[in-house]
């Protein structure tokens, strides 16, 4: 499992935060999972992304075409 620690929060995010994870009957711990999880949810995937992947992962990309042709050139 992957840990993160955060410093320097602004006065008053533990308590809110304490109060927002009692409303959704979660741990403070599970609260925070649950944010970060939907907040990198939101974020869509790019090209850039998979392309930037460690080797090991393989996805499959084939555009389709759009149906345009040449035009014949004018002399």
């Amino acid at each position: 499992m992957e840990q993160i620690l955060i410093r320097n929060l602004p006065t008053g995010t533990k308590a809110a935060l304490k109060l927002q994870a009692r409303e959704h009957n979660r741990s403070v711990e599970a609260e925070l999972r649950a944010i970060v999880t939907a907040a990198i949810a939101q974020r869509p995937t790019t090209l850039v992304d998979l392309l930037s992947v460690d080797e090991g992962h393989e996805f499959e990309f084939e555009p389709g075409r759009v149906g345009l042709t040449a035009r014949t050139a004018q002399l």
